[in-house]
């Protein structure tokens, strides 16, 4: 049974960190296949378009999207290519929220479009073309592998967020 689990708000130093890449045989345990049921579970219920697991405490490379009511479980992912045309819109992040927990929203500039490279959650190396909100949603996701949050592109820190030191 999938349980819910507790999301890590900005300014937390796991954020920040560098994951580090999944062992293909962990898959074959139940706790990694247990995990990647709970984080589905917790992106659902929160409402989010993807979660990764460093959002969760967790300080691996493992990502989980939702994309046309189907989840995407992309283990170890890398963009292997990204357009030259890029667009701006509203992103926000289950992690970044103001003193009310309510999710912060702010333009950010993505590429329209990008390539990825992944692991399912069987264990099988996929590539994906992704653009629009996919294409966001992955560059976004794989951001919080590498200790980036959707702030870091922004030139002002939206209104209700402390900047990092200050707690």
């Amino acid at each position: 049974m999938a349980k819910l689990l507790d999301i890590i708000h900005y300014p937390h130093p796991i954020l920040r960190k560098k994951s580090q890449e999944i062992n293909m045989e962990e898959l074959k345990s139940g706790k990694l296949q247990q995990l990647l049921l709970d984080m589905e579970k917790t992106m659902k219920e929160k409402d989010g378009a993807g979660l990764a697991a460093p959002q969760i405490g967790k300080n691996i490379r493992l990502v989980v999207i939702n994309h046309n009511n189907k989840t995407l479980f992309l283990i170890n992912p890398k963009i292997t290519k990204k357009s030259w045309a890029k667009e701006i819109e509203e992103e926000g992040c289950l992690s970044v929220v103001n003193k009310k927990g309510e999710i912060i929203f702010a333009p950010v500039k993505r590429h329209k479009k990008i390539n990825c490279i992944y692991f399912d959650a069987k264990g099988k190396k996929k590539t994906l073309t992704a653009e629009k909100m996919l294409s966001k949603t992955i560059q976004h996701e794989i951001d919080h592998l590498n200790g980036v949050l959707f702030i870091d592109y922004l030139e002002n820190l939206p209104t209700g967020i402390e900047p990092e030191g200050n707690h």
